[in-house]
């Protein structure tokens, strides 16, 4: 009597890890987008849920609307996996839209307490919107991607154990580069924002910058130089993070290409957007040209290096980063390039795009650190 094939277990529905990493970020950004620059709190005798009953503002446009919706789409849709597998079906699709309403609602109640900040139903209903659209595309895409467990396989055969907080802060790395900077991937940029704050606190000016570079003038070339080592050191810091990812099967050249074909593509899009078409390669100077090529050329001779060799050169080289973008000032060009961008259509996005091009090297700075007391996971 032959043995029959045993039946192949069912997979059992789990909850996923990177989805809850994402959706958490990405409500950090939500708030900080609503919320920013969270200075001047005053209380004008208004309830926060007065704007509910006011009429629609007639100073709204249509990119106002469009972004207000899309802001919220990825919310909604992550909201709905965050649930999964806890609740499902229609169930999860209506306490997705609960929640949309409940933070689109609150974002705009406490902007009743800040002066730089005006509260608005429409932008509650928009970006209630948003939520809603993004429920419907996750509850189109749930079982795909994780009812029948394709986007944790994949995952698993690429990454290692425990990653999924990472892969999230990897992945935030291309929309650092919306806000504008100096450097290319010259995040980080604290000491001029300490220097302003110090400025206000003690009634004079202050240079921390200044004080550090203890009156060294950069000529030209030193500022190419500068900006070849921001770069390079940015890019490679980001694309190690990357790498001490990734199990040896994984297909590291495709993603570190994916990785960097996105920084660069957000960051274009991003320049002739906030400032005009002409100006979408501005960025690309000779300084950022060498760095992008000696970024390359160091994470390619690094690429199957022992994940804590990648780890500590990743480290080493966004410190690096962060020190040189800190003590050289800003390049004139770009201080005249930036005079010319309007931020009032983006004052919802604004905020949160330099939250990202502020903290993430000191982010990754600290899950590398973390990681170097952690075993590797298999």
């Amino acid at each position: 009597m032959h043995a029959t094939a045993a039946a192949a277990p069912p997979i059992t529905p789990q909850a996923s890890t990177l989805a809850r990493a994402a959706w958490l970020a990405y409500f950090f950004l939500i708030v900080y987008a609503s919320w920013y620059p969270f200075s001047g709190w005053h209380d004008l005798g208004i309830g926060p849920l007065a704007y509910l009953n006011w009429t629609v503002p007639h100073y709204w446009t249509r990119f106002d609307v469009a972004t207000n919706v899309v802001g919220y789409i990825p919310f909604g849709i992550l909201t709905v996996y965050v649930l999964y597998p806890a609740i499902r079906g229609v169930w999860a699709f209506l306490m997705t839209l609960l929640i949309g309403a409940l933070v689109s609602g609150l974002m705009e109640a406490v902007q009743t307490f800040l002066p730089t900040r005006v509260p608005s139903n429409l932008d509650f209903i928009t970006n209630f919107a948003g939520a809603v659209i993004g429920a419907g595309i996750g509850m189109a895409t749930i079982d795909k991607l994780l009812g029948r467990d394709r986007l944790r396989t994949l995952r698993q055969r690429w990454f290692l154990l425990d990653s999924s907080a990472a892969l999230v802060l990897v992945t935030l790395w291309p929309l650092a580069q919306i806000y504008p900077q100096p450097y290319l991937f010259g995040h980080g940029q604290l000491v001029p924002i300490v220097s302003d704050w110090m400025s206000d606190l003690f009634e004079s000016p202050v240079d921390i910058a200044a004080w550090l570079r203890q009156g060294v003038q950069l000529s030209v070339e030193q500022y190419w130089l500068s900006e070849t080592v921001i770069t390079a050191c940015g890019l490679s810091g980001a694309l190690l993070a990357l790498l001490c990812l990734l199990r040896p099967l994984a297909p590291r050249a495709r993603l570190v290409m994916c990785l960097i074909g996105a920084a660069l593509l957000v960051k274009a899009l991003a320049t002739a957007l906030l400032f005009t078409p002409d100006n979408a390669f501005a960025w690309l100077t000779p300084g950022a040209q060498g760095g992008i090529l000696l970024g390359v050329l160091m994470v390619s001779g690094l690429a199957f290096a022992p994940p804590m060799a990648q780890r500590r050169l990743a480290l080493a080289t966004l410190l690096i980063s962060l020190l040189v973008v800190n003590i050289i000032p800003a390049n004139p060009y770009f201080v005249a390039t930036l005079q010319s961008w309007v931020q009032g259509k983006f004052l919802n996005f604004n905020g949160a795009a330099q939250f990202l091009s502020l903290l993430w090297p000191f982010c990754a700075v600290l899950f590398l650190l973390r990681s170097e007391r952690q075993p590797s996971g298999g």
